[in-house]
């Protein structure tokens, strides 16, 4: 289902020339959904109605300067019940973009927000790694992994979160204990 809903939105971003701009607001709509339990329960909860998560969602959407197709399309989603699916939703929109502009799409989960810097850094020795492929980042932050980085790009991942090494740590101590 949640692919429907992307390949629709992706279409419709096609034919009026926005994919860009559609793509700016519903990462923009992830990023406040990442930062903000209040909206991320207004979004799953199922014991918000259709009418009640139009007009939450509507004020969201105003507040944040999001209008356009995304806007249409995120009200549309929340009208017919499917609110709760928006996420996979979004996902599958930029799997769209990122195919149609060449794109590889890398899942970054850091402990704490990174400067610009550091998000250009990751971003080029991803590159080095895809063959100078442009590289769309996806930062999530995720105080649990502790410090370090996780990364995912395409079907490999690297994970040298600090969490991962301490358990690591604390398995050997209790094989030798």
């Amino acid at each position: 289902m949640a692919g429907r809903y992307a390949r629709a939105l992706f279409e419709l971003a096609l034919d009026a020339k926005s994919v860009d701009a559609v793509k700016a607001d519903i990462d923009q709509f992830d990023a406040m959904m990442s930062e903000s339990p209040d909206l991320l329960r207004l979004v799953r909860s199922p014991v918000f109605g259709a009418e009640e998560q139009g007009r939450a969602l509507g004020a969201v959407l105003a507040k944040a300067g999001i209008g356009g197709l995304a806007a249409n399309f995120l009200l549309f989603v929340a009208s017919n019940r499917r609110l709760f699916a928006v996420r996979d939703m979004i996902r599958d929109f930029r799997k769209l973009v990122a195919r149609w502009k060449g794109e590889v799409t890398a899942e970054v989960t850091v402990a704490e927000k990174l400067s610009d810097a550091r998000l250009e850094e990751i971003k080029s020795a991803l590159m080095s790694i895809t063959g100078e492929k442009a590289v769309d980042l996806h930062v999530k932050i995720d105080p649990a992994i502790i410090g370090g980085l996780t990364v995912k790009l395409g079907s490999r991942m690297v994970d040298s979160s600090l969490r991962t090494k301490l358990n690591a740590i604390k398995h050997a101590m209790k094989e030798a204990g």
